[in-house]
């Protein structure tokens, strides 16, 4: 049989196939049909029926075309018309759509659907013309009250404010984008006023966020040079916005942009020339004169960031080399400035030390050998340069720029300290007349001899320098310095009482000139950071940190200098306190293993008396009470290129110490240490997490959640705390993380929801199996305050687990406060789901045993909770409440229903009371008379 070649008969064979949902099949028909129909009228049905299969393919373009071929036949044809319509709208053509609704509804005035549509429409359209119109003249008048000089302060930081909000949101960043919006920014910035030039650039930084097409035309528009001059005004929070604009380009351009542009677009949106520009536009901030401090510390953290590969997996390291070629030489400059010099580029406290964790972060990027022999060979060649010996400032610039390169790759600066002429030009430097040159070897002298095993060089020829200094210099700067080297060359022993390197008592008497440093407020704060570097070291020896933590006044200068602008002190405080608290891991002493090695001759390390628990804890007192906890909550907020993950374990360390006692913790929460804690436990070492998690869990589980995390802070304390109920933690980190998600799931669904969502049930109902009865006891109470969740509910009603059978048998321990939380997750769990009272009784034998001495329970609240099982029960089944009633457990209720009313009593006898008369209302028992 031929193709069917009638329009008719094919009109027909696409109508079937559509009523029975084969869509192409139908197209396929129509569209024979309309190359062979030649009626005009028939043909517009064709169309008609064409454009509903269009739609139900979602291909609207066509289902409005062949709609609208309907429509010029009949302007009257009512179905094309709404199925134009209904295209149209898909569109995004409101206003089209609209018209053709209005025509079907005059054509049809009755028709429900037409008039809802009509309504609908309207209103959209209304909504539309609203935004679009109020969106536009609002971008104009923030602008133009920001412009003017009329308007006063608070109305021109309001306009600011609503323009970075509305920055942030993509259709209102289109809206400034397409209203000149990046022009009008870069004149506000230009007025040089500093509220005006943080308003555009955070404007910018939200039209920038996530849209690489947009990020691309604004670093076009204002330019990758106009970007780097604001950021190096001398003005921090304006460095810090735009450093933050930086970031948002760069995370867009490398595709922190998850749109799916066009082919076209792609090609158009090539980023790898203008991230390039970015990088050497930030390498020539850094040795720039003209840039401020601030910013010179900001184009240092943007490298630091972006320039280093996130993953080691990830081979494409190319980003490092070219910063290595282009600006390693630059880099170097900035460590070997010395302030005290004149003609100097600006610095802050912490740019030197910023620089220095760059150039490690670079070393530690590349791959190969001959990658850091280069390295190397430009840092020595850089050095050698300026090494010269009629010109004693080009010399200490060299020796400060070893300085650098000892606190960042040390084995490079190990290498480069041991070539020849190094060390002659240090002990030139230490005996020259001006101070400066002294201060810079001796300081030299120190990095160097940070890791005691590689210094073994220094160690011989640096103490003799050191000890001569320490006692021929009547300069206190200097003598402060030349100390914490000897200490720090001394400190091998760690806190092993039996290997002091200086004689008995001279540490303590090294330790008090310390902490008389430190309390001297004349001294400047670089000089009085050295004394913190000091205690660092000597506080490994248990009489220094006994003595140290009875001076109030040292301490309280210690955290003042602490919470200063130079956060390149956050190591040492960070040490001091570790040995303090002695929160650092302690090595197991094995008496057996002791008395071999005393038979052995071996060295064998002592614990001092004062390093025994009551003095530790003592010491932790002493450290609250001079306000140790918002110290550590301002040295938290450090930026992360100087809060590295090492000291952020310290600092976790230390809190977990503090938390210890329970009575501190109240102490700990009023400084603010639990909001402190959060980002602790969030990022760092694997270590200094599961310290900082413990920590949040110690003081979540005793004080009010709400007070100790105030905000939307309580919910990112849910992840840690569920990180702790693994096997590979402790007891003591299980049972008090139970503790805190308990209470955290006392407080509202929200937070329960958060608490299952983090995958934190399953672990929860394995502790309910645990041999420890206070683990298996805290796992049951959060289980308690879970169930009211329907998620958990689904858990109990799956058939083949015993999760009801395990709940029921607990209800049955000796164990009263386990009881108390097993009986009560019983008593949610039956009042929620009546099918579990049912299936109660199918799990395990002993139920109604168990049900019964719940009953008859001597703690009433382990009673009222039995009685309100018993309650739900009857209420869910009848085969199961004349099965109750029948029972022993009817002699119970009576009784306990007949007792005179009690305060302490009442809930377990309403109960009773309620039971029965349940009862009584399905004819199970008569009412009794008094």
């Amino acid at each position: 049989m031929g193709e069917i070649e009638d329009p008719v008969q094919l009109k027909d064979e696409g109508n079937k196939h559509f009523q029975a949902g084969e869509i192409d099949k139908a197209i396929e028909c129509y569209t024979k049909a309309i190359k062979a129909c030649k009626d005009k009228k028939a043909l517009a049905v064709i169309y008609r029926n064409r454009s509903a299969c269009f739609l139900k393919k979602e291909n609207y373009n066509n289902a409005a075309s062949d709609a609208t071929k309907a429509i010029d036949v009949d302007a009257a044809d009512i179905k094309a018309l709404y199925r134009r319509c209904q295209a149209l709208e898909k569109l995004g053509k409101l206003d089209m759509a609209f018209k053709d609704v209005q025509r079907c509804a005059t054509i049809e005035p009755k028709n429900k659907t037409f008039l809802e549509t009509l309504r609908r429409l309207g209103a959209e359209i209304q909504q539309k013309l609203k935004t679009t119109f109020s969106t536009d003249s609002r971008v104009q008048n923030m602008f133009d009250i920001l412009f003017s000089d009329e308007s006063d302060k608070e109305k021109r930081e309001k306009a600011a404010n609503n323009l970075i909000v509305l920055a942030r949101e993509d259709a209102g960043a289109e809206r400034i984008f397409e209203n000149n919006g990046v022009p009008l920014l870069v004149q506000l910035i230009d007025t040089g006023k500093p509220e005006m030039i943080l308003a555009a650039v955070r404007t910018l930084s939200g039209m920038c966020t996530g849209h690489r097409a947009r990020a691309t035309a604004i670093i076009h528009m204002v330019g990758i040079s106009k970007l780097c001059s604001i950021m190096a005004v001398d003005n921090e929070e304006i460095a810090l916005a735009t450093a933050n604009l930086f970031q948002c380009v760069y995370d867009s351009l490398t595709g922190g942009d998850q749109r799916n542009y066009g082919k076209e677009e792609a090609l158009v949106l090539d980023s790898s020339r203008d991230l390039k520009d970015i990088l050497l536009a930030l390498l020539e901030m850094l040795a720039s004169k003209k840039v401020s401090g601030h910013g010179r510390d900001q184009a240092l953290n943007l490298l630091t960031r972006n320039v280093p590969r996130k993953d080691k997996k990830d081979t494409d390291h190319s980003k490092c080399l070219f910063t290595i070629d282009h600006g390693l030489k630059k880099i170097l400059k900035v460590c070997g400035q010395v302030p005290d010099l004149p003609d100097q580029l600006q610095l802050t406290e912490n740019t030197q030390l910023i620089a220095s964790v760059l150039l490690n972060k670079l070393y530690d990027d590349l791959r190969c050998d001959p990658e850091r022999d280069n390295f190397r060979d430009i840092c020595d060649e850089y050095i050698r340069s300026k090494f010269d010996p009629n010109d004693m400032d080009k010399n200490i610039h060299a020796i400060n720029t070893l300085s650098g390169i000892l606190q960042g790759p040390f084995d490079v600066g190990n290498i480069l300290a041991g070539r020849q002429g190094v060390m002659e030009m240090m002990v030139a430097l230490c005996g020259s007349e001006r101070e400066v040159d002294q201060l810079v070897a001796v300081e030299a002298l120190i990095h160097a001899s940070t890791k005691t095993s590689k210094a073994s060089f220094f160690i011989s020829n640096g103490v003799t320098l050191l000890k001569e200094m320490y006692k021929k210099t009547k300069n206190e700067k200097i003598k402060i310095r030349a100390l914490v080297g000897l200490c720090k060359l001394g400190s091998a022993g760690g806190d092993d009482y039996s290997m002091r390197q200086f004689a008995e008592g001279s540490t303590e008497k090294l330790a008090k000139q310390c902490r008389k440093w430190l309390c001297n407020p004349t001294l400047d704060v670089r000089t009085r950071k050295w004394a913190i570097e000091g205690l660092a070291y000597l506080t490994n020896d248990a009489d220094v940190k006994d003595d140290f933590v009875e001076d109030e006044a040292a301490l309280r200068a210690m955290f003042e200098l602490a919470k200063s602008k130079d956060k390149t002190i956050l190591y040492a405080v960070a040490c001091t306190l570790i040995n303090c608290t002695n929160s650092y891991d302690k090595k197991e002493i094995i008496p057996e293993m002791v008395q071999l090695a005393k038979f052995s001759k071996q060295h064998v390390p002592e614990q001092h008396p004062k390093d025994k628990n009551d003095f530790i804890e003592r010491r932790v007192k002493r450290l609250l009470k001079a306000g140790v906890t918002s110290a550590l909550a301002v040295m938290v907020k450090a930026d992360n290129s100087i809060l590295t993950d090492q000291t952020k374990e310290m600092l976790s360390r230390v809190f977990l110490a503090l938390a210890n006692d329970v009575k501190d913790r109240g102490t700990i929460v009023a400084q603010g240490g639990g909001k402190a804690l959060i980002p602790l436990a969030l990022e760092g070492t694997d270590k200094g997490k599961v310290k900082a998690s413990h920590a949040l869990a110690k003081i979540a589980a005793v004080s009010n959640p709400e007070i100790a995390f105030p905000g939307e802070r309580i919910y990112e304390v849910v992840r840690p705390l569920v990180s702790l109920l693994n096997t590979e933690r402790d007891g003591m980190e299980n049972f008090e993380a139970l503790l805190g998600l308990t209470n955290l799931a006392a407080l509202n669904d929200k937070l329960r929801v958060k608490i299952l969502k983090e995958k934190a049930l399953p672990e929860i109902e394995n502790y309910m199996f645990e041999e420890h009865d206070q683990i298996r006891q805290a796992a049951t109470e959060c289980m308690c305050n879970l169930v009211c969740c329907k998620e958990v509910q689904d858990r109990y009603l799956q058939d083949g687990n015993d999760k009801l059978k395990l709940l029921i048998l607990l209800c049955g321990e000796d164990d009263e406060q386990l009881q108390r939380a097993a009986a009560g997750a019983l008593a949610m769990l039956t009042a929620a789901q009546k099918k579990l009272a049912v299936k109660m009784t199918k799990v395990t034998g002993q139920w109604l045993e168990i049900l019964q001495r719940l009953c008859i329970h001597d703690n009433p609240e382990i009673q009222h909770r039995g009685l309100v099982t018993v309650c739900n029960m009857l209420d869910a089944d009848e085969q199961l409440a004349k099965k109750l009633i029948e029972s022993e457990l009817l002699e119970i209720l009576t009784y306990v229903a007949k007792l005179e009313d009690n305060p302490k009593k009442q809930n377990a006898i309403n109960a009773a009371r309620a039971c029965l008369s349940t009862a009584m209302d399905q004819g199970l028992v008569k009412p009794f008379s008094n």
